[in-house]
């Protein structure tokens, strides 16, 4: 099993592809998300996103707020900037 994975900001498709496992810092915490992971919206704070692609690559992220959403394994994260 694995998640469709997409990271957006407001002028491009940063990563998109399928992954392992995602983390990230929300206002209520940090987030391990896994295939199978309940349902979740989430507000994300300053700091990094983390994707461990199938192959087993991880590439962080530094974004500064914004969304995660995750859905039947699916994880949707929108930053207002990453670099």
């Amino acid at each position: 099993m694995s998640l469709n994975v997409e990271l957006v900001s407001p002028v491009q498709r940063v990563w998109s592809g399928q992954a392992q496992m995602v983390s990230a810092r929300t206002v209520e915490g940090d987030l391990g998300i896994l295939p199978g992971h309940a349902p979740l919206f989430g507000v994300l704070v300053d700091g990094k996103v983390s994707i461990k692609a199938t192959d087993g690559e991880i590439t962080e992220f530094n974004v500064q707020g914004g969304f995660l959403s995750v859905s039947n394994d699916r994880v949707s994260i929108l930053t207002e900037s990453v670099n």
